[in-house]
């Protein structure tokens, strides 16, 4: 058990290197602003699109990881994701790219609980009919 308890926290090749040039990106760009160094605010703007094109690059190579938790035995950041290869169900990142497994929605294991009212009535019948709204200034 680690500091964090028994969970999956997402760490990824692909997680820690768009953080990383996501920080060095906005330290350049603000650094650039204080400065009045233009070519520290571009720098700095080309290094957050590095991050996003990095990050989405790794994570179709299988550095990432798909939505929700994990199995366990694939916690490590070192572990590749073996279904990036046919795309993760309701992934945009695989859908941008085109591969088959992101158009089919998200599947079941994916999918996140959807609340419930606890009594028999629909959510927000309890709150009785409103008001009509009134213009400000009226």
């Amino acid at each position: 058990m680690s500091v964090h308890g028994d969970v999956d926290l997402g760490h990824t090749v692909a997680g820690w290197t768009g953080t990383t040039l996501a920080g060095l990106g906005c330290t350049a760009a603000g650094a650039g602003l204080c400065l009045g160094l233009t070519w520290g605010a571009w720098l700095g703007a080309l290094l957050l699109v590095a991050a996003v094109l990095g990050t989405w690059i790794l994570h179709l190579a299988g550095w990432g990881k798909p939505s929700g938790p994990r199995p366990a035995g694939q916690w490590d950041w070192r572990v590749r994701d073996a279904g990036a290869r046919h795309g993760h169900p309701g992934c945009v990142g695989c859908r941008l790219a085109g591969r088959p497994g992101a158009a089919r929605g998200t599947s079941r294991a994916h999918r996140s609980p959807v609340p419930r009212p606890l009594s028999g009535s629909p959510v927000g019948a309890e709150d009785g009919p409103r008001a009509p709204r009134v213009p400000a200034g009226r």
